[in-house]
């Protein structure tokens, strides 16, 4: 069992947008999981950013980010990607997803909650200058 990897971090300018990648693995033959992403700031507290089902009907985001932020998925590609616009440098952080457990969470605040994940990318770095 691989590690979901993202990929697409770097240097973004202020006001300037960005698109992450992650792969994830087809780990179940009836049921695809859940992915979060999450970003851990300097400060070192990893915070919630968005995550989407494992069908991809429904999404979840940070309430800071609404409106600039965008999840969506592939399952026939096996990728989910994180799009956002309007950066400030107080999105510079390294971004991670990770994918959730074969069964579905039974309450919504899980889909924002670090400890519903099981699989960690080892995280991408975005660096947004001012």
């Amino acid at each position: 069992q691989v590690r979901p990897a993202e990929s697409g971090g770097g240097l973004v300018q202020a006001g300037g947008s960005l698109r992450l990648s992650c792969a994830v693995q087809p780990r179940d033959r009836f049921s695809v999981r859940a992915v979060g992403w999450f970003r851990q700031t300097p400060g070192g507290i990893r915070d919630f950013v968005a995550s989407i089902t494992g069908s991809g009907s429904r999404t979840f985001y940070a309430d800071s980010l609404k409106g600039r932020t965008t999840i969506s998925r592939d399952n026939a590609k096996s990728t989910v990607w994180l799009e956002m616009i309007s950066l400030s440098p107080d999105d510079t952080a390294i971004y991670y997803c990770a994918e959730g457990p074969a069964a579905s969470f039974s309450r919504d605040y899980m889909y924002s909650a670090e400890t519903s994940f099981i699989y960690w990318g080892q995280g991408t770095q975005v660096t947004v200058s001012s």
